[in-house]
């Protein structure tokens, strides 16, 4: 089973060198080209591998450094996989001042994990927003791509049941 498992392993890592090499060809010579690639990257993998940023670096003639201050600075970027739901809960003005403190503590607590964590089964990552353009109905909460207003414990508790299903 171990030998399995590590044939799959490589598998997946070939897999993702040659679609990231792919992505690096696209964008290696526009000008600008660090941030579009970095969501290129994120949207075929669903995040950016730390494993990938000597490539990046080399192809863009930057530094290693300046390619993980870029992906750690931009809040939309991952460094890990994702769970199978992402979970964003606003945090802009209008949505703590309607409870969504609240609610991030409540959601933090039912999940048993904190802000960029993945649940134990792989369900859910929980991860802050800061602003969802739903300010009428707030506190929002983003489930995927799906938005949520005036989101109760209660309404939570049924969108991470549903997630979890």
């Amino acid at each position: 089973m171990l030998d399995l498992q590590t044939e799959q392993d490589v598998g997946v890592n070939q897999n993702l060198e040659v679609n990231v090499d792919t992505l690096i060809a696209q964008h290696q010579h526009r000008p600008g080209g660090l941030l579009p690639l970095l969501h290129a990257i994120q949207d075929s993998l669903g995040y950016v591998p730390e494993s990938v940023y000597p490539k990046i670096s080399k192809a863009l003639s930057l530094s290693v450094a300046e390619v993980h201050g870029v992906v750690t600075f931009y809040h939309h970027f991952r460094t890990h996989r994702a769970g199978r739901h992402v979970m964003q809960i606003c945090r802009a003005e209008s949505c703590q001042a309607m409870g969504s403190v609240a609610l991030e503590a409540y959601a933090k607590k039912s999940l048993d994990i904190d802000y960029h964590q993945t649940t134990a089964d792989g369900s859910i990552t929980l991860e802050p927003v800061y602003c969802l353009g739903n300010c009428a109905l707030s506190p929002s909460v983003m489930m995927d791509d799906e938005i949520h207003g005036r989101v109760s414990p209660t309404d939570l508790d049924a969108l991470i049941a549903e997630a979890k299903a």
